[in-house]
């Protein structure tokens, strides 16, 4: 027997951190009334994931925070930068309170949980019928946010992914400094096409989140990994008998220059990676997530439709297609990249170019601190690519009326 669907204004299918924002958001912003369905099959809880990110403190994220410095590290086999944030603050929010935060919320909201897999979406401009993998319609709804994982409409130029394993290790004596987090410790051993770099993120004296990450197209291999982590715990001067590794995590996000469609139909959008919320460039996805649940919760207050802006602008999706195609043809070495980027701006402006969020001046500015030559020619080879992909896609032209099929 069919499930009766359910009628609803808004329904967010996929219950990850992109929907789990959303359900906040609206929690605060919502309109009251608001009739609300939440389609996955599994409910979020608990610590499945750590998210790093950059803003301004007093923001409603700060209850939640694990940890948050104001001085970061970059370090590479040349020195030691001290980078001081203020008034921004690095912070690292692990995944259980969001969660929490969400279901309150949807418990406020009176939201419905439909515990099943979503497949099609149906939108006919008016509403839009969500399916599952079988084609039962689930729901009907005014608006759907679609924020489960796809690749992008059509490959990049250039495809990479930033791919990781951290550990969450504690100690008996104090070993880490608090006050200050490894943004960046590129004396990891660099990979023949991509880059490396170490990262630490103390939550206390004792306890701290160790991590290694590759820019580059392939994953490792889980013995890689391991390899790769105890050899930054020995260049941290840790010993390894005195860490205690209390979780593992792992992660994979694409770095492509390939597009991701935020508004596929009238009355669907997507959230998260799948409508372009992650950072070409560097993998960062937290913020923009946050903003545009934020704008979702406010659009939807105002009695607007729940589109939120783009992710990040035009121009800085142009500049990190250019940054991946040199960094991938070998035109400019992963390290030199980061080590010019942090040593010729203020880190405040390298963190809000990062995230979206400077002005034309600032832009060319970051852009003046790259290396000129190879950055130019990497400016070409996009052009020439963004041409050959533009005629690929160009139509064949209309068969001449009465030959070949007939035109209706």
């Amino acid at each position: 027997m069919n499930p009766i669907p359910v009628d609803v204004d808004l329904a967010l299918v996929g219950g990850g951190g992109a929907a789990s924002l959303v359900l906040a958001a609206l929690g605060r912003h919502g309109p009251s009334g608001l009739r609300v369905a939440v389609v996955d099959p599994v409910r979020k809880r608990g610590q499945d994931r750590t998210w790093a990110f950059w803003g301004t403190p007093g923001t409603d994220l700060d209850p939640l925070l694990s940890a948050s410095w104001s001085q970061v590290e970059v370090v590479t086999p040349g020195g030691r930068r001290v980078l001081p944030l203020t008034p921004l603050r690095y912070a690292m929010l692990r995944s259980a309170p969001v969660y929490d935060r969400a279901a309150e919320a949807e418990a406020r909201l009176g939201a419905v949980r439909i515990g099943a897999a979503a497949g099609a979406l149906d939108d006919d401009g008016e509403r839009v019928l969500v399916r599952d993998v079988d084609g039962t319609v689930l729901v009907r709804a005014g608006w759907v946010l679609d924020s489960r994982p796809r690749p992008p409409e059509r490959p990049g130029r250039t495809n990479w992914l930033q791919h990781f394993r951290g550990w969450w290790v504690e100690t008996d004596a104090s070993t880490f400094d608090p006050a200050r987090a490894v943004l960046m410790d590129f004396r990891t051993p660099q990979p023949a096409r991509g880059v490396s770099f170490g990262y630490v993120l103390p939550v206390s004296d004792r306890y701290a989140l160790v991590e290694y990450t590759e820019f580059s197209p392939a994953l490792l291999t889980d013995e890689a990994y391991d390899t790769a982590l105890r050899g930054y715990v020995d260049l941290l001067g840790l010993d390894p008998a005195a860490l205690r590794v209390r979780e593992v995590e792992n992660g994979v996000i694409p770095m492509t220059d390939g597009p991701f469609v935020a508004r596929p139909s009238p009355r669907v959008v997507r959230l998260g990676t799948a409508g372009g919320a992650t950072r070409p460039s560097t993998g960062f996805t937290f913020s923009a997530m946050h903003r545009q649940a934020e704008q979702v919760a406010r659009a939807l207050a105002a009695g607007r439709p729940p589109v939120p802006g783009a992710a990040y602008p035009g121009r800085h999706r142009w500049m990190d297609a250019v940054a991946l195609r040199a960094l991938d043809r070998g035109r400019v070495g992963g390290i030199e990249f980061f080590e010019r980027l942090f040593d010729r701006n203020p880190a405040e402006r390298v963190l809000r170019f990062l995230d979206g969020a400077t002005t034309v001046a600032e832009d060319l500015a970051v852009m003046r601190s790259s290396p000129l030559l190879p950055m130019t020619g990497a400016v070409a080879g996009d052009l020439v690519g963004r041409l050959r992909d533009r005629l690929r896609r160009v139509p064949a032209p209309a068969p001449v009326s009465g030959a070949g099929t007939p035109r209706r």
